[in-house]
């Protein structure tokens, strides 16, 4: 595992940037950048389009490794450039920025109150690609629907077999159980999330690690101990749906937390923009996460 990529994330002066939409939530990411779904044809037109603007966010002056920390990439942008370079040795190699790659296919059908991972074929061969092209690490996601201690565990479960599969290409998993805000019983979910979280820790050997990335918690310092936690390197937070301003709100009362915001980070930016409008827009939501992030 890269030394110097380790010690920029444990040091976790900043956030990490989740630039990591699927076939699945492209579309919705791109109507909110302002391209309707009628202004592409097909995946590989689609996929062109969510590119430029990953490449246009990356490449605004203030998306440098001084606030944002890490940037989680979808497979398609992995096996693409920035500005003429492979893409994950671009963020590093030019802008201090540590790679991760999402590396979940979807999820399945609700059961138990959660939707586990679907299943990952050629996972194995996909690590070792990503490991060979400089990515640290990984993200795989999962959702909790309801507060139900058997769907929760059968989560957690296999998100850490997920991360035991990572740990064995030398790369570092981020873990990421979301729990739906939208939810009645959100803060109950919680509870039985974190104290299945803290069992299978206890699992893990000693000297080995794990990132989490958790929905911001009802409770104000609800997952401290799981920052504190010596098998985890860091805890980050999606943004859920939360707005910018909301989502920024909760990550203050969560010191040690930081954040890795998707949908938040892209709220106010659009295709229409001219560059300049562009990179001012980017630069305040940069602000703005990275002075959560980091505050006390």
């Amino acid at each position: 595992m890269n030394k110097d990529m380790a010690a920029k994330v444990r040091a976790g002066n900043g956030f990490i940037a989740a630039l990591d939409q699927s076939g699945g939530s492209t579309p919705k990411a791109l109507t909110q950048y302002g391209v309707k779904e009628d202004a592409y044809s097909g995946d590989a037109e689609m996929f062109d389009t969510i590119h430029a603007m990953r490449a246009r966010i990356v490449a605004a002056p203030a998306f440098n490794g001084d606030k944002v920390v890490g940037a989680i990439l979808f497979e398609d942008t992995m096996d693409r450039d920035f500005a003429g370079e492979p893409a994950a040795a671009h963020l590093w190699n030019t802008q201090g920025v540590v790679p991760f790659l999402k590396i979940d296919k979807g999820l399945e059908q609700q059961a138990d109150g959660v939707q586990l991972m679907k299943p990952m074929p050629g996972l194995d061969a996909l690590l070792d690609r990503a490991h060979d092209l400089g990515v640290f690490g990984t993200k795989e996601r999962s959702v909790i629907q309801a507060a139900n201690a058997k769907g929760i565990d059968a989560i957690v479960a296999q998100q850490f077999d997920v991360a035991r599969q990572v740990l064995a290409h030398d790369m570092m998993p981020i873990l990421e159980p979301e729990v739906t805000i939208s939810i009645p019983d959100k803060q109950e979910a919680e509870t039985l999330l974190r104290d299945s979280i803290l069992r299978h820790l206890d699992d893990l050997p000693d000297g080995t690690e794990v990132m989490l990335k958790l929905t911001l918690p009802e409770m104000p310092g609800f997952y401290q101990v799981l920052v504190d936690h010596p098998k985890v390197m860091r805890v980050v937070a999606l943004s859920g749906g939360y707005s910018l301003e909301e989502a920024t709100r909760r990550l203050t009362l969560n010191p040690g937390i930081i954040a890795s915001f998707s949908r938040a980070l892209t709220e106010r930016l659009s295709v229409d923009q001219s560059d300049a409008e562009f990179n001012d827009s980017i630069a305040a939501t940069i602000d703005a996460i990275h002075a959560a992030s980091t505050a006390d």
